[in-house]
């Protein structure tokens, strides 16, 4: 749906109207300047005295602190491009590839775009659909793509509202409507636009519905909240009764329909759209890079974490037989420390990060001493013994707790990195430096995913078939049989 605003005209009107009453009341005591020469002075400065004080103050709100400019949009087009390039070079034949690449060359046509895609949303009869069909009898030299979203806020099993909110990301501006002071949602609605650098503005429509008094006070609250950058409309403003008294004392009423109050609107927003139009476009361009680049990275992790996944799986059974075989007393994780390190160099170069040896065995290392002073090898042991404990025969295999415990860590130790490693920007030349902040909350965060006693379970049930002999195991499952 297209359409044209009106640029603000009524600027200059006002500040001609009041010039004109300055110079009335200064007649009588200024001399000695030209008449014409005094009028145009009164003129241009009331003029610009007015403008300057009614001109929207936060209308460019949105745009402030966001530095774009189009060498800034194509490196980060680049950048997205570069993130598909490499899902190409590791899944050649990768089923996304090709909508991918489309989406990309797209992102480049865009930056050119003149038609400003503007966003009409909000809740539930605030009135959107009236707006736009008024806004469509305007006209300017600016060309308007007007897009009414379906309404946030419904019950469940109607469209999400993250869904339409990811509908409104496509949008250069945004036009939130409510018909009241903001609820909850609304507010929380517009701080997530307001997060994703969404450029908006909170359109009070429907203000004819309240009294004068209640209408001046809640547009003080919105813009209190919303720390300026709204503007009050009546789309639709509600039909008037009109009495007309005739020459013979009859009486005739009729209704009429007041025309549309949106002349502060127009004003603010054709204020944007001239004086911003191309860097919409361009946060746009760069908004919509930023999720282009996050699905390709989802793509590209899932198919690097299906290779790393037999990876983990092969070492974590590998550290579990070394333990089974030389049990200690006490289990150290570092005494798999070996075992880990060619893990870690395995999975660094799955994910394009190159370690030496020596550098593998300090990353392996690092994350033995951060597993041991946050408690997981002691929590991970409590755990695995409690599953065993209805096992009698198990016990009679000492190195069975060390070995599904060897186990169960250096999973959690191969998980930890294949996540911290997918929060990383896409590398190429490779990289080695680890952030240990990043790395301690990461392995916390996997190890509390992998607690779960059904899993466990599942686990512990796996390193038995693996640790103990056949004949043993047949014991193990007689023993539980019997006990319940």
């Amino acid at each position: 749906m297209v359409v044209k605003l009106q640029r603000p005209i009524l600027v200059g009107g006002l500040g001609l109207s009041f010039s004109l009453w300055m110079l009335d009341s200064w007649h009588d005591s200024i001399v000695q300047v030209g008449e014409f020469g005094l009028l145009s002075a009164l003129a241009v400065g009331g003029g610009l005295w007015l403008f300057q004080q009614n001109r929207p103050k936060n209308s460019l709100e949105p745009l402030d602190g966001i530095v774009v400019d189009r060498a800034t949009v194509e490196s980060a087009i680049a950048k997205t491009e570069t993130v598909i390039n490499q899902l190409a070079q590791e899944a050649e034949n990768h089923p996304a590839l090709e909508t991918l690449r489309e989406q990309v060359a797209q992102l480049l046509l865009e930056l050119d775009r003149q038609q400003i895609k503007v966003a009409v949303t909000g809740g539930k009869s605030v009135g959107k659909s009236t707006l736009i069909q008024v806004l469509q009898n305007l006209e300017t030299q600016n060309v308007v793509s007007l897009q009414e979203t379906a309404p946030l806020f419904r019950e469940v099993g109607e469209n999400s509202d993250a869904a339409i909110l990811a509908e409104v990301a496509k949008s250069d501006f945004v036009l939130f409507l409510t018909n009241g002071d903001l609820t909850d949602s609304e507010f929380q609605t517009l701080q997530q636009l307001k997060a994703a650098n969404q450029p908006n503005m909170l359109v009070f429509n429907k203000q004819d519905q309240y009294l004068t008094d209640e209408s001046a006070n809640i547009l003080l609250s919105l813009k209190q909240r919303m720390q300026g950058n709204v503007v009050a409309t009546a789309a639709s403003p509600v039909a008037i009764k009109v009495r007309k008294h005739e020459a013979d004392g009859s009486v005739q009423e009729w209704m009429e329909q007041p025309a549309a109050d949106i002349q502060q609107l127009t004003q603010e927003l054709g204020e944007v759209l001239v004086q911003q139009g191309q860097r919409l476009v361009w946060v746009t361009t760069m908004r919509k890079a930023g999720l282009l680049k996050a699905e390709a990275k989802n793509w590209l992790n899932g198919t690097r974490r299906n290779r790393a996944t037999p990876i983990i799986e092969q070492y974590q059974w590998i550290a579990a037989a070394a333990a089974f075989a030389n049990p200690v007393p006490a289990f150290d994780i570092l005494a798999t420390a070996a075992i880990n390190a060619q893990m870690v160099m395995d999975l660094g170069n799955i994910y394009q990060q190159k370690f030496s040896l020596e550098q593998a065995q300090t990353v392996a290392g690092t994350m033995g001493s951060l597993m041991l002073k946050l408690g997981l090898v002691e929590l991970s042991t409590k755990a695995i013994s409690t599953v065993l404990k209805s096992n009698a025969v198990t016990f009679v295999a000492g190195g069975v707790v060390q070995g599904v415990s060897a186990a169960y860590l250096t999973r959690v130790a191969g998980l930890s990195l294949v996540e911290y490693f997918q929060q990383q920007e896409i590398a190429i030349d490779g990289g080695t430096g680890l952030n240990l902040e990043n790395l301690r909350q990461t392995l916390q965060k996997v190890f509390q995913q992998n607690q779960q006693i059904g899993f466990l379970q599942g686990f512990v049930k796996q390193g038995m078939k693996r640790l103990l002999p056949e004949v043993q195991q047949v014991e193990v499952v007689s023993v539980q049989k019997a006990m319940g």
